[in-house]
């Protein structure tokens, strides 16, 4: 059966994809986010149901929807237990018209999977059908917002414009050394997403449009090995909206645990916690204080269908330490430096150390063999996204020693590959000056495409900026707020698209979503070059990949013309800001 959208008068029209309107789209879906978190503030839950289903009936929002599933999510290209998936525009526009009828659906099993976890354990993953994943998406925009308004400052997983890096900044701020609140419950919660009581989150979700499908899919069961299991309790973890379901059941933790905010939202209480999903620390002054706090949580998890492990749930000072998300919080001496005689620093775990190492290792071992083109592209992915996640920290010895290693590992893989020929040979071929703005000649890399090998030293050590109190992307009073929070987010960026970033006030003009949405982003020329455009600012526009594509959907040739301009990444834009970063940092050297 094919569904079609109906009109208001009565006629029928069928999706066509690459005609899309996206501005209009994601503004529609935008706008009435803003109304849910509006009205959800203002107390008037009649408003806010009558605005939820205006969204799960919404034509934008099936749209927007089936856009993020099918082709921004990581997992678009996976099945489910149908072992369907949305590869071409006229898929997409179908689906589109079929979720006009929602109503109608009755959720399919997941299908189970396993995936590796950082302590070489598996975790399991329940990935839906598409059609199961577009609807969560679509019931997902209708649920978020109207918990966005209510959710604690203090949560920072899984939330729009929320990362671990707010969570581990948050830290920083209640452990420093002058501050009272030394002891730390540093706990974990035994298979929180398996384990969610499925009658507490339904009561508490209460009467929300939508609710009989969020309880469809947490009824749906798994398929493994062709074998279905029911599920009782828990949220599919690799759903769409499973995230947004776990963080309304952990909601409230601060007020079970008596934490305390004066008028201006300043923590005035003797105890505080941080949260990133399942994952959370509690600070307390005395650690019988914080025995007590682990007695209320172990009451109130109950009463959520979870418990806390005994195994992994510990009681600890700050001069020993503990790990977050990644990250070692700890409290070193220093007498001869600090007031207090102590000094706080937030590093790299040794496990995260450990793991990406290993991670590198067996991609060393893998390349053995291939061309160096190969072997760069496989390693600078993994070396800038580790870098790029733990420069928050105190890590500037930790990526220089990774960078030995990494030589080491280099100039193991050459004698591997030239076994008769000299390390001085190895080296002319293989090492030199290949990062033109760096007085570096030991740079790993290809003298024939001049691609080079990354090193964790490049990436600058910035503090990461903490997002104030109980902020949200989803209220509108907040919109210049968070507008120049995405604009920080653009000197990652190279200097040229920088600059048109700031030009567009942080928005992709194809639409009209943010740029800084963890999607690739591509140069548009306005006019085509085969039509006699230039590479000149006035002609260019920073714009989503997707968005790209979709606007030259039916121009190959443009297109073509487009992607040689971004595979130069700029590169005479790229030295000015190298330049520039070299002078600030000489300036920092001479004020200290």
């Amino acid at each position: 059966m094919q569904a079609q959208e109906c009109l208001a008068n009565g006629t029928e029209k069928q999706t066509d994809w690459n005609t899309i309107d996206w501005q209009k789209a994601n503004r529609t879906v935008r706008n009435l986010r803003h109304r849910i978190f509006r009205a959800t503030q203002e107390g008037n839950l009649k408003k806010v149901r009558s605005l939820q289903k205006l969204m799960l009936k919404s034509y934008s929002n099936r749209l927007m929807s089936v856009r993020r599933v099918a082709q921004i999510n990581a997992g678009k290209h996976t099945p489910g237990v149908d072992k369907l998936v949305i590869k071409t525009p006229a898929a997409r526009a179908r689906m589109v018209d079929a979720l006009a009828h929602y109503t109608l659906w009755q959720a399919k099993p997941a299908r189970r999977v396993y995936i590796p976890k950082a302590n070489n354990k598996l975790r399991p993953l329940g990935i839906p059908v598409v059609v199961d994943r577009c609807l969560q998406a679509m019931v997902k925009n209708a649920l978020e917002p109207a918990w966005e308004a209510r959710f604690e400052g203090s949560s920072y997983g899984f939330r729009p414009g929320r990362s671990s890096h707010d969570a581990i900044e948050k830290i920083y701020g209640l452990a420093r050394p002058n501050k009272t609140k030394k002891w730390v419950l540093d706990a974990d919660i035994r298979g929180a997403f398996d384990n969610i009581s499925h009658e507490y989150l339904l009561k508490t979700l209460g009467p929300v449009p939508g609710k009989e499908l969020i309880k469809q899919w947490l009824k749906a069961g798994y398929v493994e090995h062709g074998t279905f299991h029911a599920t009782e309790q828990g949220t599919p973890q690799g759903g769409v909206v499973s995230p947004v379901l776990a963080n309304i059941a952990l909601h409230g933790m601060e007020e079970a645990i008596g934490v305390k905010y004066d008028y201006r939202g300043q923590l005035i209480g003797k105890r505080a916690v941080v949260r990133y999903a399942d994952d959370f620390v509690c600070f307390c002054e005395t650690k019988e204080d914080a025995e007590q706090v682990q007695k209320i949580l172990v009451e109130w998890l109950k009463e959520r269908g979870l418990t806390l492990s005994e195994e992994k749930t510990r009681i600890v000072h700050l001069t020993e330490g503990f790990s977050f998300l990644g990250f070692n919080i700890r409290h070193y001496p220093a007498p001869l430096t600090s007031r207090t005689g102590w000094k706080l620093l937030i590093k790299p775990s040794k496990e995260s150390i450990h793991d990406v190492q290993k991670k590198l290792k067996d991609l060393w071992k893998k390349v053995q063999g291939t061309n160096i083109q190969v072997v760069l592209g496989k390693l600078n992915p993994v070396i800038r996204g580790w870098a790029n996640y733990f420069r928050t920290a105190v890590a500037k010895e930790i990526f220089s020693s990774l960078d030995r290693w990494m030589f080491y590992k280099a100039d193991r893989h050459t004698r591997r590959m030239h076994p008769k020929k000299s390390k001085d040979w190895r080296h002319q071929k293989y090492w030199g000056r290949f990062h033109l703005d760096r007085l570096d000649p030991w740079v790993f890399g290809d003298k024939q495409t001049g691609a080079y090998l990354l090193k964790f030293s490049w990436f600058p050590i910035e503090r990461h900026v903490l997002v104030k109190g109980t902020s949200s992307p989803d209220d509108p009073r907040l919109a210049d707020y968070w507008m120049k929070r995405q604009a920080a987010k653009a000197k990652d960026l190279t200097f040229s698209k920088q600059k048109l970033a700031k030009r567009q006030k942080g928005r992709c003009l194809e639409c009209g979503e943010s740029l800084f949405n963890d999607e690739e982003l591509h140069v548009h020329h306005r006019l085509a070059k085969s039509q006699g455009g230039k590479d000149t600012y006035s002609n260019l526009v920073l714009v989503h990949l997707l968005c790209h594509q979709h606007i030259h959907a039916v121009t190959e040739r443009t297109m073509r013309d487009c992607q040689k301009y971004n595979d130069q990444e700029l590169l005479k834009d790229e030295s000015a800001t190298t330049q520039r970063s070299k002078q600030k940092e000489k300036k920092e050297s001479c004020c200290s």
